[in-house]
């Protein structure tokens, strides 16, 4: 039972890890600094996607079901097994990681607009704070 839970929570983990790759990005238009956590996410989605390397996840799910006494996942990994002709077609693969990398590189746009803008304006400018009374003009102090 608890190897199952442990196996259910990789998988959890491994579908909000992807949502993040894919939509993350857009948190970094209201939180700027959260696009360097997304680049890395979506840097590791890249390289795990193009089979240099075994995803953790993948690793530690199937470990959890073989203690568990289930079947380890497909050999291919997540995607194949839980997402691909699952929750669509296997022909439109290509077109829908084509969109999920539009969807990335969309959502970078804002905050790096905002960022090359910042540098082109340079440093903010901070107002000046308000003169006390006695340093105004027309302040007299005989008047106090």
């Amino acid at each position: 039972m608890g190897y199952r839970i442990l196996a259910d929570a990789a998988m959890t983990a491994h579908f909000a890890f992807l949502a993040y790759v894919v939509l993350g990005g857009f948190a970094a238009w209201r939180w700027p600094r959260m696009l360097w956590p997304h680049l890395a996410a979506a840097l590791w989605g890249l390289i795990v996607i193009t089979g240099s390397i075994e995803c953790p996840l993948t690793a530690a799910e199937n470990w959890a079901r073989e203690r568990a006494g289930e079947n380890r996942m497909a050999t291919t990994g997540f995607i194949d097994h839980y997402i691909e002709g699952v929750l669509y077609p296997e022909r439109f693969t290509t077109l829908l990681q084509l969109l999920a990398a539009a969807c990335v590189l969309a959502s970078w746009t804002v905050p790096l607009h905002r960022r090359r803008t910042r540098k082109a304006l340079g440093p903010p400018k901070t107002p000046k704070p308000d003169r006390p009374a006695r340093d105004r003009p027309g302040f007299d102090t005989a008047e106090r």
